[in-house]
């Protein structure tokens, strides 16, 4: 009796979009990259993941400082800490999460030449240690809301979780872009934290869209996928209804990056082996 030899080929070009199939089968390496990512980023530090709180609690004593106290910017009527806090607490998912993505396909480039795995693991693993320094600031933004009195919305149940869920989604598409780019051209590591500084700026974590009085000036805020993500978190404690146009543009523009970053990262995968 002969025995039939198969052969599994592994093509890109085969591949879908998203391969749930195969991600399902290699779920483990998730926990594997996300949990190592963590102490690593922690090893050898005195304050551990305190850092996590650190950050976003210094940067709102600053911003409290300067343009809560000097300058006097608006809040949605709420106490400006509470203001700044809600959103540098959601935008630390981004900035940390596109800054990880960004840098991990170079940093894995050992494990990328010896097996192989789908690599989309690698980036979507790099947003989930954003998510769990994330979780540690949570417990300090729970602390300020108790400080400052301040009341909360039922609303927040479906509103925090949903607007975790955007957060990653708004990351992950240029996070895998800015993967795949960085592997070719190492010129992308230095690219990457000035480009989070200038999104922050244009995404109104500090201060309302509505300040800015020009009309083209706020469809270019709100064209960032931040924007919307903001807006929701912020709507359990301000009962600001955003305006519906804006939130669609945001949205849209989370959508449109998620699919441009996920196909230029799926075409390239094969080249990631020779590059990095």
């Amino acid at each position: 009796m002969k025995t039939e030899l198969t052969e599994d080929i592994i093509d890109s070009a085969n591949r879908k979009l998203f391969n749930w199939g195969e991600l399902r089968r290699y779920k483990e390496l998730f926990y594997f990259f996300t949990w190592r990512d963590i102490k690593i980023k922690y090893k050898q530090t005195s304050l551990g993941f305190l850092w996590a709180v650190l950050q976003p609690l210094l940067m709102m004593t600053i911003f409290t400082l300067f343009f809560g106290t000097a300058l006097q910017i608006p809040s949605h009527n709420l106490p400006y800490p509470v203001y700044v806090f809600s959103g540098l607490l959601i935008w630390n998912i981004f900035a940390s999460g596109l800054t990880n993505a960004a840098n991990s396909m170079v940093n894995n480039a050992t494990i990328i030449k010896k097996i192989y795995f789908p690599r989309l693991i690698i980036p979507v693993s790099s947003i989930l240690v954003a998510i769990f320094d994330f979780l540690m600031a949570f417990i300090l933004f729970i602390g300020i809301l108790l400080f400052y009195q301040q009341p909360v919305s039922w609303v927040a149940l479906v509103c925090w979780p949903l607007a975790i869920l955007l957060s990653m989604v708004a990351t992950l598409g240029p996070g895998c872009w800015l993967a795949a780019l960085n592997v070719k051209y190492r010129d992308f590591r230095y690219v990457i934290p000035f480009l989070v500084q200038v999104l922050f700026f244009m995404t109104p974590i500090i201060y309302p869209v509505y300040l800015l009085k020009h009309p083209v000036l706020q469809y270019i805020i709100v064209a960032s996928p931040m924007y919307a993500v903001v807006e929701l978190f912020r709507f359990p404690l301000t009962q600001v209804i955003p305006n519906p146009t804006f939130l669609l543009i945001s949205l849209c523009s989370g959508v449109f990056l998620l699919l441009i970053g996920i196909i230029y990262f799926r075409r390239t995968e094969d080249f990631f082996a020779d590059f990095a």
